[in-house]
């Protein structure tokens, strides 16, 4: 078996999230990108199980937890939170109560290295949750608020697998897009969108 160097390095910052309504399909409408993300956590318990027998434990097996997400945003755009959270507006008037119905939706961001590297993360498939309104006065100095919006993602039928999956990774060194792409297949089952809202594939950026 060959031998492969691992990498230790600590991820920088975080970068490009991308989300995209999947409903109970494993190919987005469309995938849409919410700029200056801030912080992101996903939240995957597992809890293990003993059974005994013989004053002793015979066996133990482990029960995995909800899958969840927590973000940051410096903003989080109206137009984004109506795709997210199925909010509706009327004559200029944006409107949430109890029969909103979100979408099912997936994502992927990426965490960005000092080497230029990076990991993505893909979620294929979610809710999201309307977030809290905040305020604060504001002070003899300018600072800036921010906006955080939370998540529970399950299990999704993804390409390749036999068995569901609920969080999938990628990994590419400084330059490259191979597995970028190849992640974007498989959560999205579409191509990486480009800046100017066209897809793109090739593996190697210019």
């Amino acid at each position: 078996m060959p031998e492969t160097q691992k990498n230790y390095r600590a991820s920088t910052g975080v970068d490009e999230f991308y989300y995209g309504a999947v409903g109970d399909n494993v190919i987005a409408d469309y995938i849409e990108r919410v700029k200056f993300l801030q912080t992101i956590t996903v939240e995957m318990p597992q809890e293990p199980v003993r059974a005994y027998g013989d004053n002793q434990t015979a066996e133990i097996a482990v029960s995995g937890g909800d899958v969840s997400v927590t973000a940051g945003f410096h903003k989080i755009p109206i137009e984004d939170k109506e795709n997210l959270l199925g909010w509706e507006t009327v004559d200029g008037v944006t409107a949430t109560g109890s029969n909103d119905n979100p979408p099912y939706v997936a994502v992927i961001f990426a965490k960005t290295f000092e080497d230029g590297s990076r990991e993505y993360v893909g979620l294929p498939k979610g809710i999201f949750t309307r977030p809290s309104v905040t305020g604060n006065t504001k002070g003899e100095g300018v600072e800036y608020s921010s906006e955080e919006i939370t998540a529970q993602f399950m299990d999704r039928k993804v390409e390749g697998f036999i068995e569901e999956k609920s969080v999938l990774f990628a990994r590419d060194a400084k330059g490259e897009t191979i597995n970028r792409d190849a992640l974007f297949m498989k959560v999205f089952g579409q191509a990486y969108p480009s800046e100017n809202g066209t897809e793109t594939g090739g593996g190697v950026e210019g």
